[in-house]
């Protein structure tokens, strides 16, 4: 069975990019904003969630605290291009780690597998 894998990206042309890259590999669960995400989370449980920050509604940020609120457990990974100037906010709100765009899909998929492996 696929690893399922929440992809949270408001930005349509990046999640249908992330969404190519990761779809042959995992199932993959799209969500353009932090509400969605935690509304998706709840529902499907989802092995890992790829993150964005800067989103409406709800941000990155708060939509990881969210999360983590219902499940201590959740590995969420940040996927931004604003690490250096949100990256420690994310962190702090419970991410594991950053991973900053650009990335090829051979770089998201070894961070996701290190910690699916986990």
């Amino acid at each position: 069975m696929k690893a399922r894998v929440l992809v949270v990206e408001d930005d349509f042309a990046v999640l249908e990019a992330l969404k190519l890259m990761l779809e042959e590999y995992y199932e993959v669960i799209v969500a353009v904003n932090g509400i969605e995400a935690v509304k998706l989370y709840e529902k499907f449980k989802p092995d890992i969630v790829l993150m964005d920050i800067a989103m409406p509604e709800m941000d990155g940020v708060q939509a990881t605290k969210e999360i983590l609120k219902r499940d201590p457990d959740a590995i969420i990974l940040c996927v931004t291009a604003f690490a250096t100037h949100r990256g420690k906010e994310i962190l702090d709100a419970g991410a594991k780690e950053i991973i900053e765009k650009p990335f090829t899909r051979k770089q998201l998929i070894e961070r996701i597998e290190s910690y699916l492996k986990k």
